[in-house]
C-alpha cells in the first residue's frame, strides 16, 4: 500500500493480562521525530549441550526458541530544523521524558514496565525494553540539551496463547486464511482474528494488496502469526 505521507516509526504501550491478550493504548504512543537510518531484527535457537566423562563431542538438543531481538539508533533534535507536530514540543528533555515513559517507566500496577509495540513499514513488533542510553551532543549556552541520540534494544514478547500455537505446528489457528466476504474490510478482519485492526498494512503487504479499500469478494487472504 503506497500512500503520499512518511510513515513514523511509532512505540506504544500495551497491557497484557492474565490470558496473554494484548491491548495496545495508542493514545500514549510516542512517535518519533526522524525515523532511524536502519534497524537490527534478530533471531535465535537455544540448545542444551550435555558432555559425558571422555566423551569427544556433544549433541546439540534443542531447548527452544529464544525471544526475537529488535533495536535501533535515533536522534531527537530540538533545534528546530525538524518539523514537530503542532502538539508536539521540541524540547530534547520533554522528548526523551515521553519516550521513556513509554519504554521504560515502571508499571506500579503491573509492577514491571510496559510491554512496548514497535510500528513501521513492515516491522511490526511487541517486546520489552532492553536497554535505553542517551547521549546528548549539542547544547544552548546555557547547558539545556539541543540534540540526542538514543540507542534502543528490545527483547520479542509473545501472548501465552500465540505461545501454545507455536508449540502446536499442527493448529489451524497459528495461520489463518481467510475468504473475503461483501461488507469486510482489512481492518475488521484483522480486529477478529488479531484483536488489533492497526496490522492492516502488514497483511496488505503480505497478499500483495496496493489498496486496502478494493478487496474483491471472495479473494482468500493469509493471515499470518503474529510476530
Amino acid at each position: 500500500m503506497t500512500t503520499g505521507s512518511k510513515k513514523k516509526l511509532k512505540l506504544s504501550p500495551c497491557a497484557v493480562d492474565e490470558s496473554g491478550n494484548v491491548t495496545v493504548d495508542d493514545g500514549a504512543s510516542f512517535e518519533l521525530m526522524l525515523n532511524p537510518s536502519s534497524y537490527s531484527h534478530s533471531y535465535s535457537i537455544g540448545y542444551n549441550h550435555k558432555e559425558a566423562i571422555g566423551q569427544l563431542g556433544s549433541d546439540a538438543k534443542f531447548s527452544g526458541i529464544k525471544p526475537e531481538k529488535v533495536s535501533f539508533d535515533i536522534v531527537i533534535d530540538g533545534t528546530g530544523v525538524v518539523e514537530v507536530a503542532d502538539s508536539a514540543s521540541s524540547d530534547v528533555k520533554d522528548q526523551v521524558k515521553k519516550l521513556t515513559d513509554v519504554v521504560y517507566k515502571y508499571d506500579g500496577n503491573n509492577h514491571e514496565p510496559n510491554h512496548v509495540r514497535i510500528i513501521w513499514g513492515n516491522l511490526l513488533f511487541f517486546g520489552r525494553l532492553e536497554s535505553l542510553s542517551v547521549e546528548y551532543t549539542l547544547f544552548k549556552p546555557s547547558g539545556e540539551p539541543l540534540r540526542a541520540k538514543v540507542k534502543l534494544a528490545f527483547s520479542g514478547f509473545m501472548s501465552k496463547e500465540e505461545e501454545a500455537l507455536r508449540a502446536n505446528r499442527s493448529s489451524p489457528d497459528l495461520s489463518h486464511l481467510v475468504e473475503f466476504k461483501a461488507g469486510d474490510t482489512l481492518p475488521l478482519l484483522c480486529y477478529r482474528i488479531y484483536k488489533d485492526s492497526s496490522y492492516y498494512p502488514e497483511v496488505a503487504r503480505i497478499n500483495n494488496i496496493t489498496d486496502f479499500r478494493d478487496i474483491r469478494p471472495g479473494s482468500r487472504l493469509h493471515f499470518p502469526p503474529l510476530r
